[in-house]
C-alpha cells in the first residue's frame, strides 16, 4: 500500500522513514513551527529521490532568505519528480514556479492545482497569509480573492485546523469578525499550539478594540512556546501592541529589548525589519522622540539586508527606518530605485509605492504639508503594500502625524475619529485627546 500524508495524497517514496518524516515536516510547516525544514532534510536524506522532500525544503530556504540554496532544492526536485503522480508533478512545479521568482505564474499555477487536488495543503499555504501569493501580489482586491480562494475549498478540509486558522484570518481582513471567531476556535480545539491560530486570535483582538483580552491570550498562550518558530517574534510584536495600546510603554520596550530588535530577533530578515521598524515607529509617534529610541540599530538592519529596492514590504519598511534616523541620502536612492522599477513596470504595488516614497522623504526633511498631501494620495491603495491591516496602520499613522505637525489639526482628528469608530483603542483615544488639545491652545 503507497504511503499518505494526512490529507489522504499518495508520496511516491519506497521509504517509510522518508514518508514518516515528510509527514511530520508538513504538520510542522502548517503550523509554523521550526522543526518543519529539518524534517523535511530528513525525508529526502531517506530518499534522495523524494520530489515532494525536495522541492518543501526549498519553499523553506527561500522564506528564510536563501536563495541560492532554495533554486538548488527546487532544482532537485524537478530532477527527480518525473517518476511521480502527476499531483506530485503539478505540486513541484507550483512552488518551484514560487521559488523561481514568478509568483502571477505560480499562483497561475496553484489555482489550477487546487481545482483538481484541494487538499492539497501546503500547495494551498502558498496562497494563504499575508506573505503568501496572493497577500503579496499587490493587488486592491487581496483579501477579497484570499477569502474566494479558501471559502469553495471548506468542505474538502471539515474540521481541520490548520485550514480553519487560514480560513479565520481572511475572514477577519474583511471584517467577518464574528465568523472569524468561530473559525479559530475551531482551529485551536484541533491543535491548541497551532501559532497560526493564536497569530489570527491576536488580530481579531486587535480589529475588534480588545487589547486587555488579547493581551491575556498571548500572555498566557506564548509561554513555552519555541523562540526558533516563525510567529514567535510576530506574536510578540502583537502582544506589545496591546500594550501599547494600554499605554504600558515600559512593557513595550521590555518586550522590543527582548524580543524584537534586530539583534535578538529569531524571524528571517523580512519579519524581522517589519516588526521591528513598525513598533518603534509607533512608539516615535506618539510616546517618545526618535532620538530616544534605538533606531540606529534599525536604519543599520535595514541598509545591510535590503541594500536595493525589490522586495515592496521591506522597501516600506526601510523607508521607516531611514526616516526615523533622517537618513535622507539614503531615502533618496531608495525613492529613486523605486521610481526606476515603477517605470519598467517592476513594483507590485504601483506607482503608490513611489508615492509613499517621497512622503518619507518629504517628513524627514521636515516638509509637513507635503507629507501629509503625499500619505493621504497613497492612502487608499496601502493594501497594496502587503501585510494586514494592523500592520499597515502604520502608515495612516504617519499621516496623521504629518497633518498633525502641518498644524491640519482637524484632519488629523477626523483620520483619529474614524479609526475610533472602526476600532475603539486607547492609544487612538490617548491620541486624539494630545491633538485636540493643541489645537484649543493654538486658539487660545
Amino acid at each position: 500500500m503507497p504511503f499518505t500524508d494526512r490529507y489522504g495524497l499518495p508520496l511516491s517514496t519506497p521509504s517509510a522513514r522518508a514518508a514518516e518524516a515528510y509527514c511530520r515536516g508538513l504538520d510542522h510547516a502548517l503550523a509554523a513551527e521550526a522543526e518543519a525544514e529539518a524534517c523535511f532534510r530528513e525525508a529526502r536524506q531517506e530518499d534522495p529521490g523524494f520530489a515532494l522532500a525536495h522541492i518543501a525544503e526549498a519553499r523553506l530556504l527561500q522564506f528564510r532568505m536563501r536563495p541560492k540554496e532554495a533554486r538548488e532544492a527546487a532544482d532537485r526536485a524537478l530532477q527527480v519528480v518525473g517518476g511521480a503522480t502527476r499531483r506530485e508533478r503539478q505540486h513541484v512545479e507550483c512552488i518551484a514556479t514560487a521559488v523561481a521568482g514568478d509568483s502571477p505564474g505560480a499562483l497561475a499555477r496553484v489555482r489550477a492545482h487546487l481545482a483538481e487536488f484541494p487538499r492539497d495543503a501546503f500547495v494551498l499555504s502558498q496562497a494563504t497569509g499575508v506573505y503568501g501569493l496572493i497577500g503579496f501580489s499587490g493587488r486592491l482586491e487581496r483579501n477579497e480573492e484570499q477569502l474566494a480562494l479558501l471559502q469553495p475549498l471548506a468542505p474538502a478540509y471539515g474540521d481541520d485546523w490548520w485550514f480553519l486558522s487560514q480560513l479565520a484570518f481572511a475572514l477577519n481582513e474583511l471584517f467577518r469578525h464574528r465568523e472569524a471567531e468561530q473559525a479559530v476556535e475551531r482551529s485551536l480545539a484541533g491543535n491548541p499550539r497551532n501559532g497560526h491560530a493564536a497569530h489570527t486570535v491576536a488580530h481579531i483582538a486587535y480589529e475588534t478594540g480588545d487589547a486587555e483580552g488579547g493581551a491575556a491570550f498571548l500572555s498566557r498562550w506564548l509561554v513555552g512556546y519555541d523562540p526558533a518558530h516563525q510567529l514567535y517574534v510576530h506574536n510578540h510584536w502583537h502582544l506589545a501592541l496591546f500594550e501599547l495600546a494600554a499605554g504600558n510603554f515600559a512593557r513595550v520596550i521590555d518586550l522590543y529589548d527582548r524580543v524584537i530588535r534586530p539583534s535578538v530577533a529569531t524571524s528571517p530578515p523580512l519579519g524581522t525589519l517589519a516588526d521591528a521598524a513598525s513598533l518603534l515607529w509607533r512608539c516615535t509617534l506618539t510616546e517618545r522622540p526618535a532620538a530616544e529610541l534605538p533606531w540606529d540599530e534599525v536604519a543599520a538592519y535595514a541598509a545591510t539586508h535590503f541594500p536595493r529596492a525589490g522586495i515592496t514590504w521591506a522597501d516600506a519598511h526601510c523607508l521607516i527606518a531611514w526616516c526615523a534616523v533622517h537618513d535622507v541620502a539614503r531615502l533618496e536612492t531608495l525613492v529613486g530605485q523605486l521610481r526606476d522599477r515603477a517605470a519598467g513596470g517592476r513594483l507590485n504595488a504601483g506607482p503608490m509605492l513611489v508615492t509613499l516614497g517621497d512622503a518619507y522623504l518629504a517628513f524627514a526633511r521636515g516638509d509637513w504639508h507635503r507629507a501629509a498631501n503625499l500619505f493621504q494620495l497613497a492612502r487608499p491603495e496601502f493594501v497594496r503594500l502587503g501585510g494586514s491591516h494592523a500592520q499597515r496602520d502604520i502608515f495612516e499613522e504617519t499621516l496623521i502625524e504629518a497633518c498633525a505637525r502641518a498644524g491640519r489639526l482637524d484632519q488629523a482628528r477626523a483620520i483619529l475619529e474614524e479609526r475610533l469608530d472602526r476600532r475603539p483603542n486607547g492609544r487612538d483615544r490617548r491620541w486624539l485627546a494630545h491633538i485636540s488639545a493643541r489645537g484649543a491652545a493654538a486658539t487660545a
